[in-house]
């Protein structure tokens, strides 16, 4: 399921990273690769706020939607 689907505060292993190679390699930069663990903060209007790698990301619902958990 997309990212966008999950629930917040649900950590949930990432199982693909999809898009053009530059979004995936701008994903991959921010910490989004396969077989990491990604956990939803909360959702605004779509946009998603997350943890991954001890951090606080921010993305939009078009970058969210490219990241199958």
């Amino acid at each position: 399921m997309p990212l966008t689907m999950a629930r917040p505060g649900e950590i949930n292993a990432i199982k693909k990273v999809g898009g053009k190679a530059d979004t995936r390699r701008f994903l991959e930069n921010l910490g989004f690769v396969v077989g990491g663990n990604v956990t939803v903060v909360s959702q605004i209007s779509g946009n998603v706020i997350v943890n991954i790698k001890e951090s606080r990301v921010a993305i939009s619902r078009e970058m969210a939607n490219k990241i199958l958990v």
